[in-house]
């Protein structure tokens, strides 16, 4: 399928708004986003200067002759955009889609990792 058509055919989708909790950890921050159905090829992440986006496509749909008596999640497009913070590394910032969740880890920058400062005595 041509890119075109796959941007055509996104437009007519739905829009909608996935799950998504923002974790931080003492390493970085944690991104979980809810991607049922979503397959890696039909994600994007893209990063500009300070902010993350995150598109992609649902292409779920009921099984051929189903008739549908209750739906309230189906094929249609998302995106997503967040703002970084200078404490994130943005050369280390990686991306893992399991189990239908994708886990966008943005590691913190070495100098706003906490740290021990050692006491020297003179």
């Amino acid at each position: 399928m041509s890119k075109d058509i796959k941007q055509h055919e996104a437009q007519e989708l739905p829009a909608f708004i996935p799950a998504t909790d923002i974790v931080e950890q003492e390493d970085g921050f944690h991104i979980y986003m809810d991607m049922p159905g979503v397959p890696k090829e039909n994600l994007s992440i893209d990063l500009k200067e300070g902010e993350v986006t995150i598109e992609g496509l649902s292409n779920y749909a009921p099984p051929a002759g189903a008739q549908a008596h209750h739906a309230e999640f189906g094929a249609g497009r998302f995106a997503r955009t967040f703002a970084l913070s200078d404490a994130v590394d943005r050369d280390k910032i990686k991306a893992v889609l399991k189990d239908g969740v994708l886990n966008l880890f943005l590691p913190k920058a070495e100098a706003v990792k906490p740290r021990k400062i050692s006491i020297e005595t003179a």
